[in-house]
């Protein structure tokens, strides 16, 4: 069984807690992932676009096979700006993505966590507003957003057989979130590695 992310704009502080977009919450052991590029024969570094956190206590009873930890954090990061409409960055492509163009974070535990409050030059907040994050099951091969389950192309499928979804992210109007014409990103797991697979038509 998969499970579903439905999203909800809030005024309520969200320090802590499931979240999309905004800024990660994360503890001292863990640091802010960057992007590495080359910009005029030097070598550059950007911060890494926050995606998510999952607080793994709310999906605790959804994860009815146990394939993740009940307690903890687990952050999302990505190199989505071309995706989000910024198309004077560089974008990572179709299919199998590098690594240091994603990443994936957990902490054991949700205490003790500082927000990374990342701003432009110009003092703008860094990334898209946070909203708040619910749960409800769902198909093992649904589509849209969701944790765990299988991913929604069989393309991807065949490409990682045996893989599970571990985050698939789908296209939004509302956040002017476009994988090319039409496509999904996802987040791939199997025996503790982690894949990132951009499918699209």
């Amino acid at each position: 069984m998969a499970i579903q992310l439905e999203f909800s704009k809030t005024d309520r502080d969200l320090t802590g807690c499931s979240k999309m977009w905004g800024f990660p919450d994360l503890p001292d052991d863990l640091e802010y992932p960057e992007v590495e590029f080359e910009e005029d024969g030097e070598l550059c570094y950007d911060p890494m676009t926050f995606v998510c956190q999952i607080c793994l206590e709310d999906i605790a009873a959804l994860d009815t096979e146990n394939q993740l930890p009940h307690e903890g954090m687990l952050y999302f990061f990505a190199d989505v700006d071309y995706f989000l409409g910024n198309y004077d960055v560089d974008s990572p492509g179709m299919g199998r993505w590098p690594e240091g163009r994603f990443k994936v974070l957990y902490s054991p535990t949700c205490d003790n966590l500082h927000t990374h409050s990342i701003q432009y030059e110009d003092g703008t907040p860094y990334g898209l507003p946070a909203e708040a994050v619910s749960f409800k099951a769902c198909g093992d091969k649904e589509d849209g957003f969701k944790l765990l389950g299988r991913p929604f192309y069989d393309e991807t499928e065949e490409q990682y057989p045996g893989w599970t979804s571990l985050l698939q992210l789908y296209c939004s109007d509302e956040w002017n979130l476009q994988f090319y014409d039409c496509g999904m990103l996802c987040f791939l797991m199997k025996d503790k590695q982690i894949e990132c697979y951009l499918h699209s038509f």
